[in-house]
């Protein structure tokens, strides 16, 4: 049945509306109708509508009183019936309008229904309320709004940058430990295991009648085999200039920096296109002109702070603090690599003089720790303050979102980072979560500075140069740090470790891991989801294989699955078990017996 403009993309009948509040209601107060979810394209639809009957069911005029249609964007949120009490029921709770009337289901599909919505939904418990389901669009963007409803980082977040920067493993033990909760509630949870803390009972699934795990499953194809190629030779980037210096076939030069970095000694001059210091489409002239440009402003710049006399400074405590912080990173920033040994080196003057000028040139952010680790290689490549200084801002408007103090960058790619691991390897996500590690915490400061502590210094270099292409898509940083819980997950999942060791494991893989085979692992990944025809829309948008891709949120709303791209979900009514480990499950299969607020 098609109606007018819309197609419909699941249909249940048998579904009532009780129009009486009698104990026992007569025939006289039930309506049978029909549900329906329609596909209107640029919006989707849930509605329910009077069918009338044999026997002795209420004139069908009477009963249209009773039809509604919502969008599915105005849907707040779904609350279900409490188990054991007979026919399952749903009420939808509007935005706007508030509670519409309960949909009874006595012919079954309540599962399917939910199923279905699931489609372009998420549907996350309510920690408060563990019969309500909370309503999120389905994109990881919306997903990360989550954390500050359940104000899962009230912690000062400088310091809390300050602290993963220092000691992740200790520091995981605060705020970011709450992130568990959400995820487990959110995302997954594995049938059997307590949703809560062992202290509250809960009910076994088969008890709960009225209660249906609803799954999304994704089956993902092998592996593809991948191997690095060698670095781009100066003469081959030299193949790639005109005659006047411009940039020819710049995707096909991308693609080979991407699977083979570059070489060291063609880093100096490559970093400045990467990073936006030159343009690709310019002439070697017209960059050379771009550079005098940037060196009278750089110098402009530095000479506002430099000029601050001592007094002046004594009255002006954000420039006191800016300094304290950056005398006392840069005194502590890859002290061991021999460009910056020494008490007297004049590397750390300019390490030193980019970071105030920095401050002064992006006023609303300054300087956060953290910035010096970004800073430090890039001056090391170009040994130039003026290059090092435009590469680093160039560095900067990639990443600083990650520094700001909401920290709401690093709460929704914890979350898009949790999302693929879940679609990769739900046997692992169930392990972390059942080790109270699910929140992936402990990856905060890969992402935060680009894996800058954890590999060697010239494993960084060729890693940085790799993810600065933006291939294959802006988010492949998330999939080196899947690449990378990928290779320990034997280890973690034969050790029996607990929260505390699995946190302590990963801390230690600093320095002891292989840049190349982590890049090989990454892409191997993006090549097994990229070939699945079976990816939700929010992943394939974070992939950049449907839709808005990246770390910011999308311009316009993504657009819903469709049947096609999900094919594992099965529009029917009938009661299947839970699936099992390989499922991406929306809502946790049992309803603990009191909701309690996320973990301290």
């Amino acid at each position: 049945m098609e109606s007018e403009g819309c197609r419909v993309v699941f249909e249940k009948d048998g579904v009532f509306l009780h129009t009486s509040a009698k104990r026992h209601p007569d025939q006289d107060s039930l309506i049978p109708g029909l549900v329906r979810i329609l596909d209107k394209g640029s919006d989707h639809l849930l509605q329910w509508t009077p069918l009338e009957e044999a026997g002795d069911a209420p004139p069908i005029v009477f009963s249209k009183k009773w039809a509604f249609t919502l969008s599915l964007s105005e849907l707040q949120s779904i609350r279900r019936s409490r188990p054991g009490l007979g026919w399952s029921y749903l009420i939808f709770i509007s935005r706007e309008s508030g509670s519409l009337p309960a949909l009874h289901f006595h012919r079954g599909g309540s599962k399917a229904l939910l199923r279905a919505l699931c489609k372009y939904l998420i549907l996350a418990i309510s920690p408060k309320d563990s019969r309500l389901y909370l309503v999120y669009s389905h994109d990881s963007y919306a997903l990360s709004h989550a954390f500050d409803e359940l104000q899962l980082f009230d912690e000062n977040s400088s310091n809390l940058v300050s602290r993963f920067l220092q000691d992740p493993y200790t520091a995981t033990f605060g705020g970011f430990s709450k992130v568990t909760s959400f995820f487990r509630g959110a995302l997954h949870h594995e049938a059997g295991t307590p949703l809560r803390p062992s202290s509250t009972t809960a009910t076994n699934l088969e008890d709960e009648p009225g209660f249906e795990v609803i799954s999304c499953q994704v089956q993902l194809g092998p592996r593809p085999a991948v191997c690095r190629e060698a670095p781009v030779t100066e003469q081959e980037w030299g193949q790639h200039l005109d005659p006047e210096g411009r940039i020819t076939h710049l995707d096909g030069l991308k693609r080979r920096i991407f699977a083979g970095g570059l070489a060291p000694a063609l880093r100096k001059e490559a970093w400045k296109f990467l990073l936006g210091y030159y343009s690709w489409e310019s002439t070697s002239e017209e960059n050379r002109a771009r550079a005098r440009r940037r060196t009278d402003e750089y110098f402009r710049m530095k000479l506002q702070w430099k000029s601050v006399s001592e007094e002046q400074e004594r009255r002006n405590s954000l420039l006191r603090g800016y300094r304290s912080l950056i005398e006392r990173d840069v005194s502590r920033t890859d002290r061991s690599n021999k460009f910056y040994q020494g008490s007297e080196n004049p590397a750390l003057v300019l390490l030193h003089d980019v970071l105030m000028t920095y401050c002064v040139y992006n006023f609303d952010l300054g300087y956060v720790q953290g910035m010096s680790d970004l800073l430090s290689p890039v001056l090391y490549v170009t040994q130039n303050e003026v290059d090092a200084f435009w590469c680093f801002a160039g560095f900067m408007e990639l990443v600083h979102h990650n520094f700001e103090e909401s920290q709401e960058s690093m709460k929704r790619q914890l979350a898009q980072l949790g999302l693929l691991l879940r679609v990769l390897d739900p046997p692992l996500c169930d392990f972390l979560d059942s080790k109270e590690s699910g929140s992936l915490c402990f990856c905060f400061r890969w992402l935060l500075i680009w894996f800058k502590r954890e590999f060697a210094f010239d494993d960084v270099l060729q890693l940085w140069e790799v993810l600065w292409t933006g291939l294959p898509c802006p988010s492949f940083h998330l999939l080196v740090a899947c690449g990378i819980l990928d290779s320990e997950r034997e280890a973690l999942m034969n050790s029996g470790f607990s929260f505390s060791e699995i946190l302590k494991h990963i801390n230690e893989l600093t320095m002891k891991m292989s840049v190349e085979e982590t890049l090989c692992r990454a892409e191997a990944l993006y090549g097994q989801l990229a070939a699945s025809p079976e990816l939700p829309r929010n992943v394939q948008e974070l992939l950049g294989l449907g839709g808005p891709a990246g770390g910011s949120p999308p311009a316009t709303p993504p657009q819903p699955l469709s049947s096609v791209q999900a094919p594992g979900l099965e529009l029917t009514g009938s009661v299947s078990p839970p699936l099992p480990d390989s499922s991406i499950e929306i809502l946790p299969p049992e309803e603990p017996a009191m909701a309690q607020s996320p973990l301290p």
